[in-house]
């Protein structure tokens, strides 16, 4: 799978026919019904980074305890209010997985949130880990397009986006999408991979750089990349309010090292033998996501705006 780099002007019809996108989505979906259940039988509920000290050594349980930090560092970055009176009363969780961040959030704010996926088997999933938590009432979980939301305008006082935005392929109608079911006075987070930013003098990343990145999207099923800057310029056109982005990449070091280390115990190398090619796959680049970091090709972006009152 070429890399190809966003449209910045709206849908990119031009680099992702209709049909490219339909099987880039059945990929996506395929991938997570293959490889939830390893990722949870050994990470637990959480499919994202953590969030770390810079050069710290960590332990298993303190790679789960950065998870649930990488939530709160999230939530105080966009400045998500903790008042009583103007807290969160409605939630969605856009690439939801098997609902760790939905439960998370519902049970934080004691409110309301709806998760989506493109895997019924991580909708089912999510489903019966609220339930087993007693949140049955408070979250739900659907199988549906982020770039088409099965929701009305407005309905959402929290729109949380972590770690889905690096699978969508039209980078300009996601975050449309995102502002859309934003209400007024909403918070919108994206934690996202992002390419870095580029030099006013590029016009485009190296063609090393677009090798290793062909390599991990082939793996993930991952289509346009884009930067940080990309991603802010997506989002100005929108009358959104208090944009602001981060490189988190520092924070998040010790991440991809771990879950090769989990990946080569005795447990990980029998469930991903037993789990199927996407999921092996997957493993086998790896090492080329700690490289692109290295390198400073690939970035940990979080980008937070607030629709106006």
């Amino acid at each position: 799978m070429a890399v190809r780099q966003a449209s910045l002007g709206g849908v990119d019809v031009d680099l992702e026919t209709k049909t490219n996108v339909e099987k880039l989505k059945r990929g996506i979906a395929e991938f997570y019904d293959e490889s939830s259940g390893i990722w949870e039988d050994i990470w637990g509920d959480h499919m994202h980074h953590g969030f770390y000290d810079p050069n710290s050594t960590v332990s298993l349980s303190d790679h789960r305890a950065a998870q649930v930090r990488m939530i709160e560092e999230a939530l105080k970055f966009a400045s998500v209010p903790e008042d009583p009176m103007k807290k969160p009363k409605s939630i969605v969780d856009v690439g939801c997985g098997i609902g760790g961040s939905s439960q998370y959030l519902a049970r934080k704010y004691g409110t309301e949130c709806t998760g989506i996926t493109l895997s019924p088997v991580q909708a089912e999933r999510a489903r019966a880990l609220a339930a087993a938590q007693g949140l049955e009432n408070k979250v739900s979980f659907e199988v549906a397009d982020a770039l088409n939301q099965p929701f009305p305008d407005g309905k959402f006082d929290l729109v949380w986006s972590m770690e889905s935005g690096e699978h969508m392929p039209e980078k300009a109608k996601f975050v449309n999408e995102l502002a859309r079911v934003a209400a007024p006075g909403a918070r919108i987070i994206i934690v996202t991979w992002c390419h870095r930013n580029l030099s006013s003098s590029e016009q485009s990343l190296n063609p090393d750089e677009k090798k290793l990145l062909d390599k991990i999207c082939d793996a993930y099923y991952l289509p346009t990349w884009c930067s940080t800057d990309d991603y802010v310029k997506l989002l100005q056109p929108l009358s959104l309010q208090d944009i602001k982005a981060a490189d988190w990449s520092e924070y998040v070091a010790p991440f991809w090292p771990a879950v090769i280390r989990s990946a080569l115990t005795w447990k990980g190398i029998t469930s991903l033998i037993l789990s199927g090619w996407k999921t092996i796959k997957g493993a086998m680049v790896m090492p080329l996501m700690m490289k692109g970091y290295k390198k400073g090709l690939i970035k940990f972006a979080i980008i937070t705006c607030r629709k106006p009152e």
